[in-house]
């Protein structure tokens, strides 16, 4: 009896310490800036597809659980229904998610959630026959809109869900979801009741692999 549950708490543990892993996807984000502008008006953009490339850590915590933080490079922003304006930014995310991986098949299941940071790098504003390079900032005034720069705020931050399917070759088919839940929009000193929210928003498809 003693040792049948010494057994079985060994492959209990077998199953649960197979090791950390590491993998690496790349694919297509489709993003847009939801909320609303400055005067309270829900914005209406269109989504924006830009690239996405990332790697991550697989930790097991228990049977078929991991914790899977990651660093990812992703394209987001939007463009307005009538293709005047194009809003192009960059960030390094950093999710952080909990992932049940099940067998399904002859492979696994993926689905998984957590919170992400992300950081803006690089972006560009496109409209009115002009490009306008974009500046980080949390705080500015209304003559700063008279540089020629557009502004957002640098940090960025979330929900990310993820699902998906690891076949045994250990690559992957993955659809993850980002729902921005801080403005990104900088606050306009001279603008005492602006009403603007500005948040990240969408989705994207991307292939894996472990190793």
């Amino acid at each position: 009896m003693v040792a049948s549950a010494i057994a079985l708490t060994v492959m209990a543990s077998a199953q649960t310490t197979e090791g950390t892993s590491f993998g690496f996807k790349a694919g297509v984000n489709f993003q847009n800036l939801t909320g609303k502008d400055v005067n309270g008006d829900k914005l209406d953009n269109k989504l924006k597809a830009g690239l996405a490339l990332g790697v991550n850590a697989q930790i097991p915590v228990a049977t078929d659980f991991y914790i899977q933080p990651g660093v990812e490079f992703n394209q987001k922003g939007a463009k307005s229904n009538d293709g005047n304006y194009t809003a192009s930014l960059s960030y390094i995310d950093i999710p952080v998610s909990l992932v049940y991986k099940p067998m399904l098949g002859t492979g696994r299941l993926i689905l998984g959630f957590g919170p992400y940071v992300g950081f803006g790098v690089s972006g560009k504003v496109k409209g009115g026959g002009s490009t306008a390079d974009v500046k980080f900032d949390n705080d500015i005034n209304i003559s700063d809109f008279n540089t020629g720069n557009a502004y957002f705020k640098r940090m960025d931050a979330g929900a990310n869900f993820l699902a998906g399917y690891e076949m045994s070759s250990k690559l992957s088919l993955q659809l993850n979801a980002q729902l921005g839940l801080v403005k990104i929009n900088p606050k306009i000193e001279e603008v005492p009741n602006d009403q603007s929210s500005v948040k990240n928003t969408g989705f994207g498809l991307s292939l894996g692999y472990r190793l």
